[in-house]
């Protein structure tokens, strides 16, 4: 990160209300296509895409020296199954069936990656039909992913090894129009049942979806909070990554004091019986998200002490040679982590605040969120001198 890019970020997340993103809608529902490299930089992405939380294509400039893009993929396009097998034959992975709909999802099994590309041969081979249904594995979605947003809210990119898929994607805050009468998203934002009022009650006030054709080895980011709903329209393989920093930690908490919220009013009537209800309200809610407020603040905390110890002790040759998060956050600079650090103090002081966070037993947190803080603003003040 430059110091154009810190003083603008530093400037923006000053005046920053979390409820602003959820009024941003891209003109004529156009998306940037970022084609060069060479004149394309981090600084850049951060300033033009992570800070306004705006999507965008990267052209397939970006992966063409991908060792996935050579070897996963025959001449023609396609999925080089010879080569899969070689590599993950012998490996177990979970599988969904997308022509089943359980909950909010698709139900999943254990499959040997082998036995798993036996089945998709045969999928191509009957002309996409097959008795066991249209299956997937996760993160090499062969079909669809029904309508979600990112866990914890993170940001996603997601690259087209191979093959092509079409995203509809909604700017955070629009997937409150798209709830039906209970308060449940749909499953797929193209059903017709949608149109039905009675059930769908806000639909006709929600934006057409932003439509994407992502072509082989372009990567698509989608900005943390977006909701969107993917189809692959032929034999795709991707590679995804969610990842938060700086300008999305405050959407993470947001996010997850709004999960809470949703539980307590859930079981809000079995609070006076119940002596540890703020706690069972805690691992309900970590059943649903996969974290806890006590499991939040850990984050944080590895977070910060990361950026702690780049800032006090910079990194020697031999760690900055090695592939750790230490040395990733090091070759994006300092003023990163002096904005990473600023941004987490903020979020913390408001965990450290919060009335539920306030009833946990906290002795087990080390260190303590004052002394936590304490370190973080001290840091930040040596880095700034």
């Amino acid at each position: 990160m430059d110091r154009a890019t810190f003083a603008c970020s530093t400037a923006f997340f000053r005046d920053y209300n979390s409820s602003s993103q959820g009024a941003f809608c891209l003109p004529g529902g156009h998306v940037d296509f970022i084609e060069k490299v060479e004149s394309f930089t981090y600084s850049d992405f951060f300033r033009d895409y992570l800070i306004p939380n705006h999507p965008c294509i990267f052209s397939a400039k970006f992966t063409e020296d991908w060792g996935s893009r050579r070897n996963w993929v025959t001449w023609d396009g396609k999925p080089n199954f010879d080569h899969l097998l070689q590599k993950f034959g012998e490996a177990v992975v979970p599988v969904a069936n997308c022509d089943v709909k359980e909950y909010n999802s698709n139900p999943k099994e254990q499959l040997p990656f082998k036995e798993y590309i036996k089945y998709w041969k045969e999928y191509i081979k009957n002309g996409y039909r097959s008795s066991r249904g249209c299956l997937y594995l996760k993160d090499w979605h062969l079909s669809r992913t029904p309508f979600h947003a990112d866990v914890f809210r993170s940001y996603s990119w997601s690259a087209n090894i191979c093959g092509r898929k079409k995203w509809l994607l909604y700017p955070a805050g629009q997937e409150e129009y798209l709830k039906d009468c209970h308060g449940n998203l749909p499953f797929d934002v193209t059903a017709p049942n949608l149109q039905d009022r009675s059930v769908y009650p806000r639909y006709n006030q929600s934006q057409p979806p932003v439509e994407i054709v992502q072509e082989a080895g372009e990567i698509v980011f989608i900005p943390s909070g977006w909701h969107h709903q993917v189809y692959n329209l032929e034999d795709t393989i991707s590679i995804n990554h969610n990842w938060v920093n700086g300008c999305n930690v405050a959407i993470m908490w947001c996010f997850l004091q709004d999960e809470l919220a949703a539980v307590q009013r859930e079981i809000n009537e079995w609070k006076d019986p119940i002596d540890d209800w703020h706690l069972q309200c805690q691992l309900i809610m970590k059943s649903c998200t996969g974290i806890d407020y006590k499991e939040f603040y850990n984050f944080l905390k590895v977070i910060a002490e990361n950026r702690i110890s780049v800032l006090e002790n910079g990194l020697d040759d031999e760690a900055s040679a090695k592939n750790t998060p230490k040395a990733a956050i090091s070759t994006l600079g300092m003023l990163h982590a002096v904005f990473d650090l600023k941004r987490t103090v903020k979020v913390l002081t408001s965990l450290s605040a919060n009335e539920d966070f306030k009833k946990l037993d906290l002795t087990s947190l080390s260190p303590p969120p004052e002394a936590l803080l304490h370190h973080l603003k001290a840091a930040i003040d040596t880095a700034l001198l």
